[in-house]
């Protein structure tokens, strides 16, 4: 393992201690920055978003960052900078970029569905091609990674493509129970940290292990890759092709951050995190689950043993819940079809209870509710 990976994988160790119960968040952010891919945040707020992402920017010693609240009257000079008026006079027209995103190394863009037209096709090439382009004005942005935040999904069409932009997406949600008492703890040590040293990496050496990842060595596992990426489109989750060809970054980098020149199938447990709905994130998790299970590479990514099964109890109540709603008196036929697609859907996350006992109890009573539905055709 090269020095520069040890300080990286440092920097990600003093933000977890930070930050109890959000390895996961940390790791996906860590992989994300090697990588120089874009990460979106998604979860209710107080679940320290935004302190997670500026306590990782201020692990880049030397970076500026740059950090903005979107609202929908959000103007363009808000986040690029405003027209430099002494070139204006001189006929030029040209952005004053001094403290703004195009001069920033870490940049985070908090409610970023907030997004109004004005300012989208500049944000969509920044995020897409790291350029800011207005007018005949062209500049290549040094931003190391982009991160999104948001308490809800896009539901306006024009931002899909916004969301599209982002790689990795991450459900950050409150801590279990059972660490709330840490998470209390820790927290009042952060707030009254003064002076406390933070581990750190300079932009450039992060931009050096950049670099260094591209030549990770994929041939391993490309087969599996490709046959998941097909996999998961006939599974009807949406995978464009140059999501596909990025995708190997974030891949590549996770056998770098364990200190590997190749990868493994264990480093595909990031695909568990590219979903676009909330319903397709326990059918990624059961789907990659089952491919990097059979992996047991000394030196796998934590996060690939981190197997989230579904909670018998939760998938229980839904079945019940589906029973009621098909026992209802004047179902439609289009109501009829939506319960059997839930019910389609609860025969997934079975599939992945872990207990014997607790799924064929659960089993059992999806097969009763499928004969009451053949039964009444």
């Amino acid at each position: 393992m090269t020095p520069d990976i040890t300080k990286l994988n440092t920097a990600l160790t003093y933000v977890k201690e930070t930050f109890v119960g959000k390895n996961d968040v940390v790791d996906l952010l860590g992989i994300c920055l090697l990588a120089r891919e874009n990460a979106f945040l998604y979860g209710p707020p107080g679940t320290a978003k935004s302190a997670i992402v500026r306590t990782l920017s201020a692990t880049v010693t030397d970076g500026k960052n740059f950090e903005y609240l979107l609202t929908r009257f959000t103007e363009p000079n808000e986040i690029f900078g405003p027209f430099d008026i002494r070139r204006l006079k001189e006929g030029e027209l040209r952005t004053n970029t001094e403290g703004m995103m195009p001069e920033a190394s870490m940049v985070f863009l908090d409610e970023i569905f907030n997004a109004n037209s004005a300012i989208l096709n500049s944000l969509l090439m920044a995020l897409n091609e790291k350029v800011f382009k207005r007018g005949k004005e062209t500049k290549r942005l040094p931003a190391l990674m982009f991160v999104g935040a948001s308490n809800v999904l896009p539901e306006d069409e024009a931002l899909n493509a916004l969301f599209d932009r982002f790689l990795i997406r991450v459900m950050v949600e409150n801590v279990s129970p059972d660490l709330l008492q840490q998470v209390l703890l820790a927290g009042r040590r952060l707030e009254q940290a003064s002076g406390e040293t933070i581990p750190g990496i300079t932009a450039d050496e992060v931009r050096e292990l950049q670099q260094q990842c591209r030549s990770v060595d994929l041939a391993p596992i490309y087969e599996v890759y490709l046959n998941t990426i097909i996999s998961l489109r006939n599974t009807g989750i949406a995978i464009s092709d140059r999501r596909a060809v990025k995708l190997q970054n974030l891949i590549a980098a996770s056998a770098m951050i364990c200190g590997r020149a190749a990868a493994t199938k264990s480093d595909l447990w990031i695909l568990k995190h590219i979903w676009d709905t909330e319903e397709q994130i326990e059918i990624l998790e059961g789907i990659i689950n089952r491919i990097i299970e059979s992996d047991d590479h000394p030196r796998a990514h934590p996060q690939a043993r981190q197997n989230k099964a579904p909670d018998p109890e939760e998938v229980m109540k839904d079945v019940k819940a589906l029973m009621e709603q098909w026992e209802a008196p004047q179902l439609s036929f289009e109501e009829q079809n939506v319960v059997k697609d839930k019910l389609r859907y609860l025969q997934t996350r079975c599939d992945w209870i872990r207990q014997g006992e607790q799924k064929q109890f659960v089993q059992q009573e999806i097969d009763r509710l499928w004969q009451k539905m053949l039964q009444s055709v």
